[in-house]
């Protein structure tokens, strides 16, 4: 969708449909919705009045302006309480907009920019918010079923019109940070609601070269044979049940800047898991399609940091394989020898994202980084604990913890710091290797982020987001199938960190 930004009163826009808002207990609209009411003859005010539209969040009023402005329609979007407005309410009442003008058939429309005049946010995260929630609001994944016979029309433009000249700059820099940030959402959703057939570690490594040439990373993939020369026996150790070979991809931005602070970020690449020999129930095997979101939500930070040129140096790694039970599959008992030499006794082949990440956490010390943050949907426990409403957050460094906790907070992809109490350590003791892969059930997320931490050697952060990497509805910029979480997160935290550094 192509987004513009123009000069003027709504109010005086020709166009299918225009676009303004209201909060929840106003009875005599003013600004954009004023002047708007006003020409209409207080068709607004009516509505009001009579309680037809009371401004609650995401309520829609959709009113027909029978030529008393250029526009044909209007619709009033609710903002909800004042004091209850944010960024994400913008990001939400964008995207409902969006699914209306789609529904009512509009291809093109018109809106002035929520919460960037009396509602006092700064213009460029309004606009950026408004894009975000349009773009993502607006999101389908329908490439393998048949095309409709009357199919809704795509949206195909949003013109952002602002009053304010002075405005204009920083609202036009927050669309095109809106624009990067969805696009790179968008890639991520597309990659994870891809069947595992559409998307194995080999087509995974295939899309992210791809996206790499578009955003001007440095790409490149190790196959089986290089993991094996650099020890990484406990990826491998995974990958062996299948006939699919598995894949570690590299993504780098800005390779060559020696003289930049150097972040890491990792994801768990796993693009089907069933369990392997410790096989999952059919319920529970079903979606595991999407156990690699947090290796896509990796390829769409970095496409986004090379589109939008940070001033950091960032590597992402995706170790990628499949965990199947094949003739070959390592076993319950087996013992692997990952990359750092430490040894890892097998308690059960169902845990084995945490065996692919060891590998890459221990791999990503070779970058020297500042920092270093995995990102994976690596345990129902979080899903226990949190539901899904946030993810997990562990690691061994409060002052990082927390400059994610503020990239959750700006973003509304939410996280919840799980603690490293010294008692849990004994869960995942072996009697014969250095680790077990599972302490079993009880706080089953922080052993697997405990047995994370044995891997690093530099500040590091673990996302564990299982809960969190689909839905099954369609809410706000939600939609039904893969969200794309921690990409936005990831985003804002790289981009805090260039802030910071300049």
């Amino acid at each position: 969708m192509q987004v513009n930004v123009q000069a003027g009163a709504i109010q005086e826009v020709s166009s299918d449909l225009v676009v303004v808002n209201l909060f929840q207990g106003v009875d005599q609209p003013g600004g954009a919705a004023g002047a708007v009411d006003s020409a209409l003859g207080g068709s607004l005010r009516e509505l009001i009045a009579i309680g037809d539209f009371k401004g609650n969040a995401e309520e829609m009023a959709l009113l027909y302006s029978r030529g008393a402005i250029p526009a044909k329609r209007v619709l009033v979007v609710g903002l909800g309480k004042p004091e209850d407005f944010t960024l994400d309410v913008v990001r939400r009442v964008s995207a409902v907009v969006a699914r209306k003008a789609r529904e009512l058939g509009v291809t093109h429309y018109h809106s002035i920019v929520h919460g960037a005049g009396t509602a006092g946010l700064d213009p460029a995260e309004a606009a950026q918010a408004v894009v975000e929630g349009t773009l993502l609001g607006s999101y389908r994944f329908d490439i393998h079923k048949a095309r409709p016979e009357n199919p809704e029309p795509e949206l195909e433009a949003l013109t952002l019109v602002q009053l304010d000249e002075a405005s204009l700059p920083a609202i036009q820099a927050g669309v095109r940070v809106g624009q990067v940030v969805a696009e790179s959402v968008t890639m991520v959703r597309d990659l994870v609601n891809q069947p595992c057939n559409f998307c194995t570690p080999t087509l995974l490594a295939e899309a992210a070269e791809q996206i790499a040439a578009e955003a001007g990373l440095a790409f490149e993939v190790l196959g089986e044979r290089e993991m094996a020369d650099l020890g990484m026996g406990a990826l491998l150790g995974v990958a062996q049940g299948s006939n699919e070979p598995a894949q570690f991809i590299i993504l780098e931005h800005n390779r060559d800047r020696s003289d930049l602070p150097t972040y890491v970020i990792v994801g768990k690449g796993i693009t089907f898991d069933a369990g392997g020999l410790s096989i999952k129930s059919t319920g529970g095997m079903q979606g595991m399609k999407l156990d690699m979101a947090g290796a896509a939500a990796v390829i769409g930070v970095l496409h986004a940091i090379g589109k939008l040129d940070l001033p950091l140096h960032v590597v992402g790694l995706a170790p990628a394989t499949e965990n199947l039970p094949g003739g070959r599959a390592y076993r319950p008992g087996d013992v692997l020898k990952s990359m750092s030499g430490t040894t890892i006794e097998v308690i059960t082949t169902d845990a084995e994202g945490r065996l692919i990440l060891a590998d890459a956490l221990n791999y990503a010390a070779r970058y020297k980084p500042q920092a270093v943050v995995d990102i994976a949907t690596l345990t129902g426990g979080s899903v226990v604990a949190l539901g899904h409403v946030a993810a997990g957050l562990m690691g061994n460094d409060a002052e990082l913890m927390q400059t994610i906790k503020v990239a959750s907070e700006q973003t509304n992809e939410k996280v919840w710091e799980l603690p490293f109490f010294k008692e849990y350590e004994e869960q995942i003791e072996s009697s014969i290797a250095d680790v077990k892969n599972s302490g079993g059930g009880d706080a089953s997320a922080i052993t697997a982020g405990l047995f994370l931490r044995k891997f690093t050697d530099y500040p590091w952060a673990h996302v564990d987001m299982p809960g969190m990497m689909a839905s099954e509805g369609t809410s706000g910029y939600t939609v039904n199938g893969a969200t794309g979480f921690g990409t936005r997160l990831l985003i804002q935290w790289l981009r805090d960190r260039a802030n910071q550094a300049s």
